[in-house]
C-alpha cells in the first residue's frame, strides 16, 4: 500500500453518481419504474448489480433484454427515464457529504480532475449546474460518446487522455464494483465511496483507501499522504 500511495499523483477522475452526488436511489427507483412500464420485472439488488457504471445505452438493451436494439430508439428511452430522475432528484439535490470541500482541496493542491461516467451530457451538466464547481473539471468522459460503460477502462482512459495524463499518474474515486474494476483494467488506483457498497464488494490490490464519504477522507488528511510532484 506504501508504495502505491508514493506513487506520483498528478490527477483525480471522480465517478459522477454515488460518488460525486448521492443519487444512486432515485437512479435506482427511475430504473425501476422504467423496467415495470415495460412490463419487465426485476427484483432491485439484480437490477443494480447488472446496470451500474453501464452507459443508458448498455442498461435499456439489457434491461429490455433486445442488445440488437436500434441505437437512437433506446436513446430516445434513455432521455425518457433521465429525465423523470432529473425531475426527481433536482429538488432534493445533494452532494456525498464532504465532496464540495475535497474537490476544492484537490484543486489547491495542484491535482488536475475529470469527471468519467457512464451518464449522459444532460445528466452531467445537470450535476455540475448544481454543484457549481470553481474551477470546473479540466475534463470529462461520458457515456453517450460511443466509450464502452464499465467494467471496461475505457472511461477512465478517456478521461485520463484528455488530461494529458498516463494511467498511473490518475486516482479514480468510485462508489460501484464496476467502477473499481474498470480502474484496475485502467492501470489506475482507485479510492472507494461506499455510498451504495459495502467495503467488500468494493475491495482491490489497486484501492488505497476506503470512506463512506469525503469529509472522512478531510479528517485523515489523506491528499496530504500522497506523493504529489
Amino acid at each position: 500500500m506504501q508504495a502505491l500511495l508514493s506513487q506520483p499523483t498528478k490527477a483525480i477522475i471522480f465517478d459522477m453518481d454515488g460518488t460525486m452526488v448521492d443519487s444512486m436511489p432515485h437512479h435506482t427507483s427511475t430504473w425501476l419504474d422504467f423496467a415495470q412500464k415495460h412490463g419487465v420485472a426485476m427484483e432491485i439488488g439484480e437490477l443494480m448489480r447488472r446496470t451500474t457504471g453501464r452507459t443508458g445505452l448498455e442498461c435499456v438493451r439489457l434491461i429490455l433484454d433486445q442488445p440488437d436494439m436500434d441505437e437512437a430508439h433506446a436513446w430516445a428511452l434513455v432521455h425518457e427515464k433521465e429525465q423523470l430522475y432529473r425531475d426527481i432528484f433536482g429538488p432534493i439535490f445533494k452532494e456525498v457529504s464532504g465532496f464540495t470541500a475535497f474537490y476544492q482541496a484537490t484543486r489547491a493542491r495542484g491535482l488536475k480532475v475529470a469527471v468519467g461516467t457512464a451518464g449522459d451530457i444532460h445528466n452531467v451538466e445537470f450535476v455540475l449546474g448544481h454543484l457549481q464547481m470553481n474551477p470546473p473539471p479540466d475534463a470529462t468522459a461520458r457515456g453517450d460518446e460511443g466509450l464502452s460503460g464499465k467494467p471496461t477502462p475505457a472511461i477512465f482512459l478517456a478521461a485520463a487522455q484528455r488530461l494529458g495524463m498516463a494511467p498511473e499518474h490518475c486516482i479514480v474515486f468510485e462508489d460501484a464494483p464496476f467502477g473499481i474494476e474498470a480502474a484496475r483494467r485502467a492501470g489506475m488506483r482507485a479510492v472507494a465511496i461506499c455510498t451504495s457498497n459495502s467495503p467488500e464488494e468494493l475491495a482491490g490490490p489497486h484501492v488505497i483507501a476506503t470512506v463512506h464519504n469525503y469529509e472522512e477522507l478531510l479528517q485523515s488528511n489523506f491528499l496530504e499522504t500522497l506523493h504529489v510532484p
